[in-house]
This record gives C-alpha cells, sequence and structure tokens, in this order.
C-alpha cells in the first residue's frame, strides 16, 4: 500500500508541473537542468535492461541489484533525474504552485526512496556495501 501511495503522489505531482506550464524550458540555464534530467533518465533507462524496471518501489522476484552507470554514483538516479526534469520546468516558469508541487514532490521522493531502500537491503545482502560507495542523489553530496 505505500508503495501505491508513493507513486500516486509522484504521478500527481509530475501532472500538475506538466500542465501548469511549459514543458520545454526556455532560458539556457533551465533548459540545461532539464537537458541533465532527460540525459540522466536516458542513461538510467539503458542501465535498466540490465535488470527490470519498476515504477513501484517494491523488489520484483528474480531482480538483480545493478551497480553500474549511474548507479555507480547515486542509488536513486531515476529519482534524480526527475527531480532534475521537474526542476527544470519550474525554474522556467516558477509560480507558487508550481514551486510547491516540486517541494512536495522532493518529500515523497525522500520518502520512497528510504522506504526502498530499506527493502533492498532486505533482498540483497550486498545493498549495506553499496550504500557505502555511492550516494543517494547527488553525487558526492547526498
Amino acid at each position: 500500500m505505500k508503495s501505491i501511495v508513493f507513486v500516486t503522489i509522484q504521478f500527481i505531482c509530475l501532472g500538475v508541473i506538466a500542465v501548469t506550464g511549459p514543458l520545454i524550458a526556455r532560458p539556457p540555464l533551465w533548459l540545461a537542468v532539464e537537458i541533465a534530467g532527460a540525459a540522466l533518465a536516458l542513461w538510467t533507462l539503458w542501465t535498466w535492461r540490465l535488470g527490470r524496471f519498476n515504477v513501484l518501489p517494491d523488489v520484483l522476484a528474480g531482480a538483480k541489484l545493478v551497480t553500474s552507470g549511474p548507479y555507480r554514483f547515486i542509488r536513486h538516479p531515476m529519482y534524480a533525474a526527475l527531480l532534475l526534469g521537474a526542476l527544470g520546468l519550474v525554474g522556467n516558469a516558477p509560480t507558487p504552485l508550481r514551486i510547491a508541487t516540486w517541494v512536495v514532490l522532493l518529500i515523497d521522493f525522500l520518502f520512497k526512496l528510504s522506504y526502498e531502500e530499506t527493502l533492498l537491503a532486505m533482498r540483497f545482502p550486498e545493498y549495506d556495501a553499496y550504500r557505502l560507495t555511492s550516494k543517494r542523489l547527488i553525487p558526492w553530496v547526498y
């Protein structure tokens, strides 16, 4: 049930950001942030061919722990990619609603990734060692 709540909030937030402003940022800074998010998402999707995709934080049966590609640097690259892309959109056309929605998205992802990491640690004995070699969302920082 937790997983569905996290993902529902995530999709609502992304939807609100998408429909309340332009989908392509215009100023170079915000466009660069949006492109960085898209590039990280594509790199993550490419890496996922090694494992199996799941939008829910639940660990699928037969799942493999992926530690290559962007996962060498951060444990949740798709969350980082979505946050970056959404930040580019919000920064391009900031309104109180869009800013608040992005903050809710960030909080949702922080809870979701904490929950997911608990599940991953229970499923993969090597996850604790992997946590020591990578950050959650921002390389070398957090």
